[in-house]
Parts: C-alpha cells; sequence; structure tokens
C-alpha cells in the first residue's frame, strides 16, 4: 500500500527527473546551425533511462524528434518524451514529427515551449488525440532563451537582426583610407563567421561590397548551409562581379522591385524589407555592413542584439561603426543593456541588447 507520504515522494522524484532530462533536451537544442529553423532538442527516456536523444543539426535535416527516435529503436515504445519545442504537426521538408512519436509507442510528452509557428502548430493536441500523456511549459523561459531568434520573429512577423561590428577601443572599424584588414584577430573573426551561420542570413550595404569585396560566407566546421548573402543597393550601382554574387553561397541582391520592394529617395524602408524576408522564410539576419548601414537598422528600432568586438589599438582619425546617428538630446539616444562580455584572445566581445 502506498501512503501519501511515499505517494509525494514519488511525485517529487518523477519532477526531479523530469526537470533534469529537460534542461539536457534544453543543452542539445543549443546545438547546430539551424535557421531559418527554430533550434530544438529532444530526450527520450524508458524508466527514467536515457534511451535515445537527438537535436535539430540543419535545415533539411532530420528534427531532433526523429534522430532520438533512431537511437531509441525499440525502446521508445512506452517513454517519455522530452521537446523543447511543440512537435511539427506539418509536412515540411520532413514529415511531422508528431505521426513519428505516435507511431514508436511513446507513452507520454513533455514539451517546453509551444511552437508559434502556425504552419507547423498543433503537434501537442495531435498527440494527446493520439491518447498520449501531454505536458507542457517545463522550464519554458529557459527553452525560450535557446530559441529566441525564431520567437521573436514569430512574434514581430520579421527576422530577430543582429548587428555586428569589429572597432578599435576608440570605435574606428578603418583607416581614412580605408583599411581595415585586420582590426581584430583571429578568434574574433572565427566568432564573427560563427554569427554568420546562426543566423542564416547576413546583410551589408553596397559601398561595403564596393571598399572590401568580401564572401561573407561561414567558414565554420558543421555548417551545410550557407548563410544567404544579401546586399543594399536600391540604385542598382553593382554588377555581378563582385564575390558576394558567386557561387560559394546563395545571394539576394535588394535593387528597386526585389522582393516587391521600391526605394524613395535612393532608400528603402527597412521594416518593409524585413517584413518581406519574413515572408520568404528568414527568421534571423546578421547586419555586418558599413557604419550607415548599421546605424539605419539601429535608428529604426530593429536591432535586437548587437555583438561589438572591441580590438585593444586606438586608431584616432577614422571610419566610425556608428555613423548619422544625428541625436538632439541624449534622451534620445538608443539604449542597450550590457549581457556578456568575453575575452578572445585580447579583443572583446561585448554582446548587447535591447
Amino acid at each position: 500500500m502506498t501512503t501519501r507520504k511515499g505517494l509525494m515522494g514519488l511525485m517529487s522524484t518523477q519532477a526531479e527527473t523530469d526537470s533534469r532530462l529537460m534542461l539536457r533536451a534544453i543543452d542539445l537544442s543549443k546545438k547546430g546551425f539551424t535557421a531559418p529553423n527554430p533550434h530544438v532538442g529532444c530526450v527520450i527516456a524508458l524508466n527514467d533511462e536515457i534511451v535515445g536523444e537527438g537535436y535539430h543539426h540543419h535545415a533539411g535535416g532530420d528534427h531532433a524528434e526523429v534522430e532520438a527516435l533512431r537511437m531509441a529503436g525499440s525502446r521508445a515504445k512506452g517513454s517519455t518524451a522530452y521537446v523543447t519545442l511543440e512537435p511539427c504537426n506539418h509536412h515540411g521538408r520532413t514529415p511531422p514529427c508528431s505521426v513519428a512519436l505516435i507511431s514508436a509507442g511513446v507513452r507520454r510528452v513533455v514539451v517546453a515551449c509551444a511552437d508559434p509557428n502556425p504552419k507547423a502548430s498543433g503537434g501537442m493536441a495531435r498527440l494527446a488525440d493520439a491518447g498520449i500523456v501531454t505536458e507542457i511549459s517545463l522550464h519554458a523561459d529557459r527553452a525560450a532563451d535557446a530559441n529566441i531568434m525564431f520567437l521573436t520573429a514569430m512574434k514581430h512577423k520579421r527576422p530577430f537582426i543582429v548587428v555586428k561590428a569589429a572597432a578599435s577601443l576608440d570605435g574606428r572599424i578603418a583607416l581614412p583610407t580605408g583599411e581595415s584588414k585586420w582590426i581584430t584577430g583571429t578568434p574574433a573573426r572565427k566568432q564573427a563567421n560563427r554569427l554568420r551561420a546562426d543566423c542564416g542570413a547576413v546583410l551589408v550595404g553596397r559601398k561595403t561590397v564596393e571598399a572590401d569585396d568580401p564572401h561573407l560566407t561561414a567558414r565554420v566546421g558543421g555548417v551545410v548551409n550557407q548563410p544567404l548573402r544579401l546586399v543594399l543597393d536600391p540604385t542598382s550601382r553593382l554588377n555581378s562581379h563582385w564575390n558576394i554574387f558567386d557561387s560559394s553561397a546563395p545571394s539576394l541582391h535588394l535593387v528597386e522591385g526585389a522582393l516587391g520592394l521600391r526605394a524613395r529617395n535612393g532608400r528603402f524602408d527597412l521594416n518593409e524589407i524585413c517584413a518581406a524576408l519574413f515572408e520568404v522564410g528568414l527568421t534571423s539576419l546578421l547586419v555586418e555592413g558599413g557604419g550607415y548601414t548599421v546605424t539605419s537598422f539601429i535608428k529604426a528600432g530593429l536591432a535586437d542584439r548587437i555583438e561589438l568586438f572591441l580590438a585593444p589599438l586606438i586608431i584616432g582619425n577614422g571610419l566610425s561603426w556608428i555613423q548619422g546617428l544625428e541625436l538632439g538630446f541624449l534622451s534620445e539616444a538608443p539604449r542597450y543593456r550590457v549581457v556578456r562580455v568575453k575575452n578572445l584572445s585580447g579583443d572583446l566581445q561585448i554582446t548587447l541588447v535591447r
């Protein structure tokens, strides 16, 4: 006979197990370069023993649940699945994960966050209709933090914007002559490449292309899908011979008429660009352009996060990473909160959020 005290102990043990395994799933979800898809991790446990786990590696690849079910094999029957985001319920590049969990005989599914994407949501209802025990909101805040780009994009109907700049201590990104290679060292440049892979899309202005002729690829191990490279060029001055238009990665030349955009006085409305990019599937975007391009996103209130790389040198006269902000009062200054400072072999990576 189980006493009330014994029952409470069993409930506590189950709650502790659920917490531990969901935290493991959240750690797994942080891996991979999934843009424009969400980050998802999954752990499958039978009698509190992990029998399968997985995460979404890249867009177009197997989802976390499918990878975990493959590892679990026949031991998935009667198990509990811990998933950081509601299992998808639609046929995209891969079949619905809700169906995979049902077919495998999973008994219970614990989810951290509901899927806000109307095209993919409904997985929990489908699981419940199949007789599977479903629970949601376990460690929801932590899971959301690990998936902030995708969730923010779904909420605001525009890509999550990360602004990146590499500058000297006095905020210069180049000498007056335009020389800028290299202000920061190799570790900082590797982090910048990782940001491109994390965001899955990178944008610069025409002048950056003309000054640096960058490739803007993500030279990082494990990257399957190179980021989409976008160039703001409303007056169509660039031809196809620049590196950004080569075959090493997909590119999109944002000129008059592209994505239905219309320029006004030789400029695009950034809110219209962001809405158009979301409509074609982008959920995150790295803005890596020069001072005016970076400042335009900050000024428009679109920069959700800033990644500022500072090198321990002073340049003096030169190009600033912020240009054209033109404030009348200090109270008008955009304000950000520092959430991390990381030492990269002498350079500093400062992460700020709105």
